[in-house]
């Protein structure tokens, strides 16, 4: 891959050993070229980048041959992350609709297979719908969690995942799929939302990687965002640095095992997102940061 110290310093997951800041590909569909996209992915490789977050519905399944296009054959270092339990749909404000049934799993994992040009994805989620905001699963898309871990489970044990992560649950359903060995969560969090603090807590318990969706709140309606808050903008202004800078270093420094997968179409945006990871946070600042209040919880 490239000699420059990865970002943010070493993280796991799993087995994999990563650059604790890597990236994720989920806005390179929409505005910006086969050309252009395959620029950021190659600039993020070299900048220390090894860990790329996609999914099959993304685009659909246009980011992940983008992903293909621009870094096959694959570095191998390179930790490619999907998840499954969604469908594109097209609509808006959110595109996908629930696919949460085992045999859509299954269908999801083939796709990233085939469009990912892989024979093992290194790392799959279960995209539970336990938390927001978007999808509600509704009918036949009430689909146990037992149900869904035995398949992800099966398809790890032929060898077409290497690892199962799980997402947007709460800590509960975090407990209740440690038995199958998860590798990571994903949740929504961020400095103004903490509402998964007992997940995380629990994780860092377990040594099971955090990889925070929302880092810096939500773009939908109604949330904050980590840019606006007054405090952050104050400590961002006194280390010269962006806001958004100041709250992704703030999440690397709260808890050790998370793992960031900020996500742009713009390489500078992206070498600011990775220049968080060299950003230290004084005793001084972390106290002002960790006393932000919790302003908005994520709900459907």
């Amino acid at each position: 891959m490239t000699d420059n110290p990865q970002p943010g310093g070493i993280g796991s997951i799993g087995t994999a050993r990563v650059a604790r800041v890597g990236y994720g590909a989920m806005q390179l569909f929409e505005a910006v070229s086969e050309a252009d996209a395959a620029a950021v992915l190659r600039r993020a490789v070299e900048l220390g980048v090894n860990h790329i977050d996609t999914a099959s519905f993304y685009g659909p399944g246009e980011v992940n041959r983008r992903i293909r296009a621009a870094l096959a054959p694959y570095p191998d270092d390179l930790v490619i992350v999907s998840k499954v339990g969604a469908r594109w749909s097209g609509e808006q404000p959110i595109p996908l609709a629930a696919a949460q049934k085992p045999a859509e799993l299954r269908a999801a994992v083939e796709d990233d297979l085939r469009q990912l040009g892989l024979e093992c994805v290194p790392v799959v989620n279960l995209r539970r719908l336990d938390l927001g905001p978007g999808l509600e699963p509704e009918g036949d898309q009430i689909v146990g969690l037992d149900d869904q871990l035995a398949e992800m489970i099966a398809m790890r044990d032929e060898g077409k995942i290497g690892a199962i992560g799980i997402s947007a649950v709460p800590v509960d359903v975090v407990q209740r799929a440690l038995p199958a060995g998860i590798v990571c969560v994903q949740n929504p969090y961020s400095l103004l939302d903490r509402s998964q603090e007992a997940a995380l807590d629990l994780c860092v318990a377990e040594r099971i990687a955090w990889v925070p969706y929302f880092p810096l709140g939500s773009s939908l309606p109604g949330f904050p965002k980590v840019t606006d808050n007054a405090v952050v903008a104050d400590v961002a202004g006194e280390l010269g640095v962006t806001g958004a800078q100041v709250g992704l270093a703030w999440l690397l420094a709260h808890a050790p095992n998370t793992l960031l997968i900020p996500g742009t179409r713009s390489i500078t945006h992206l070498a600011e997102n990775i220049g968080a990871a060299a950003i230290t946070l004084a005793t001084d600042a972390l106290e002002r940061l960790d006393a932000v209040a919790t302003t908005q919880s994520v709900q459907r």
